[in-house]
């Protein structure tokens, strides 16, 4: 059995529970594998991810075998502006879906798409309009408030971030950075970064705790407090405002 998102943002919970720790989101259009059920929660597996967790039987729908495949087998769209929105022709209501929403079985020249048997309509499509790279896609999420397991342009944590952007480039990379770092080539120096590179870096254990994608070998945009631009170089972020380096440079990876 299968579910998807018709909301903006399902919450994914670490635990059958309101009080416990988010630990990702499902998106409008995100598809999700269930795995159990207990009471009124669900146990998931988003399939774009494989990120497992808990959501509220209330806030999915659940789709069959058939239609699923066609989510993957359909021609289908990721949204790469700050939000769109969509008209349910059966209602003629609203929804306000956000960056990095994917749009299932899409009618390009329609703009219209279904979710099981019920017909959309996409809004103000861009598809024809000018095509951006990464680093203009990653800019338009700026000043969006840092949430832990957020990856919406109103609150989204550092992962988060690196996996939506480069969603909108139709490459899915793992939810958390210390799975996004086992992805593509190794940068050795600095001055040979690519805008679009991704950055991790470390804790005094080693362990992966934070990335951000490089606008040039010494600028970083990433999400730390907020989407945000600081300077980089090969010791790591160097925050301005407070005059220290915040972040020590673990590795640089290629996946464009």
């Amino acid at each position: 059995m299968y579910g998807i998102s018709e909301t903006a943002v399902i919450p994914v919970r670490i635990e059958p529970s309101e009080k416990s720790e988010m630990v990702t989101q499902i998106l409008f259009g995100e598809t999700y594998k269930i795995i159990d059920e207990k009471d009124n929660w669900i146990n998931i597996e988003i399939t774009h991810d494989g990120y497992t967790g808990w959501i509220d039987k209330k806030t999915g729908t659940t789709i069959d075998q058939k239609y699923f495949d066609s989510t993957v087998n359909e021609t289908f769209k990721i949204i790469d502006t700050v939000y769109s929105e969509v008209i349910d022709l059966q209602t003629n209501e609203m929804i306000r879906i956000p960056f990095g929403s994917t749009i299932p079985c899409f009618n390009n020249v329609k703009n219209e798409f279904r979710i099981n048997a019920k017909k959309y309509q996409l809004l103000n499509n861009n598809d024809t309009e000018n095509k951006k790279d990464v680093i203009s896609k990653a800019k338009t999420l700026l000043n969006t408030s840092y949430l832990w397991g957020g990856k919406n342009p109103f609150g989204m944590d550092c992962s988060g971030f690196v996996q939506l952007v480069f969603k909108t480039e139709l490459i899915f990379l793992p939810r958390d950075a210390s799975k996004q770092v086992e992805i593509g080539n190794t940068v050795g120096f600095t001055n040979n970064v690519e805008p679009g590179d991704i950055a991790f870096f470390d804790n005094d254990e080693g362990e992966i705790t934070h990335t951000g994608i490089l606008i040039s070998e010494n600028q970083i945009i990433h999400a730390s407090g907020k989407v945000r631009i600081d300077s980089f170089d090969h010791q790591g972020i160097f925050n301005e405002e407070k005059q220290k380096y915040t972040h020590k440079l673990r590795i640089i990876k290629r996946i464009l």
